[in-house]
């Protein structure tokens, strides 16, 4: 299982619509409004990588009034 942050930047306005749709997407485990440089931050996991680019390139960066996201991956330090 791969985990990933995505952060959001949305127009003007549209961050709680934006976080609403997003929720709403397999694999997006929650999706929050949040202040600072991005407006929106998603917590998603995938089987894999692959899964998690479709999942990020194919459903979330589909999402109405999205201008650009950045996927962090998580990764388990030990």
């Amino acid at each position: 299982m791969v985990q990933a942050y995505i952060l959001v930047q949305t127009e003007v306005g549209k961050a709680a619509a934006v976080a609403a749709e997003i929720s709403t997407i397999a694999g997006v485990v929650s999706a929050e409004d949040v202040t600072g440089p991005y407006d929106v931050i998603v917590r998603a996991e995938a089987d894999d990588v692959d899964l998690l680019g479709q999942l990020v390139v194919a459903q979330v960066q589909g999402v109405s009034g999205i201008t650009r996201t950045l996927t962090c991956p998580v990764v388990h330090l030990s």
